[in-house]
């Protein structure tokens, strides 16, 4: 069985890993694509370890895109085969910043605050 992979949403509604997809369709086409192929893959469990995704910490899994500035979607495990992206970021070094790590876990908290079957 395949997984799901669905996109946090605040309770306002708000989806910041669409609103990042969409400025990266924006402003570099070929990496949202490269992106977006990448979230697809996550449906395979074969995808789920480098060099595509990488463990974090405390839950948290980064999916991997290396480009002119380095792409991250952070994402988590549920229960059902599903996968929640929280978060997106690009930079230049490898490592992800602490507010960024810090924005991931508080919208993973909520998420299964809210969403947990």
């Amino acid at each position: 069985m395949d997984f799901i992979v669905e996109f946090y949403e605040a309770e306002n509604g708000y989806c910041p890993v669409r609103e990042f997809l969409d400025d990266l369709k924006k402003s570099d086409p070929d990496d949202f694509a490269s992106v977006l192929a990448g979230l697809a893959k996550l449906r395979n469990r074969q995808y789920h370890r480098e060099p595509l995704s990488k463990a974090l910490r405390d839950g948290l899994f980064e999916l991997r895109h290396v480009g002119k500035l380095n792409t991250r979607v952070l994402w988590f495990f549920m229960k059902g085969k599903r996968i929640v992206a929280l978060h997106g970021i690009r930079n230049k070094g490898q490592a992800i910043a602490l507010r960024d790590l810090k924005t991931a876990e508080e919208r993973m908290r909520d998420w299964q605050r809210r969403k947990t079957i």
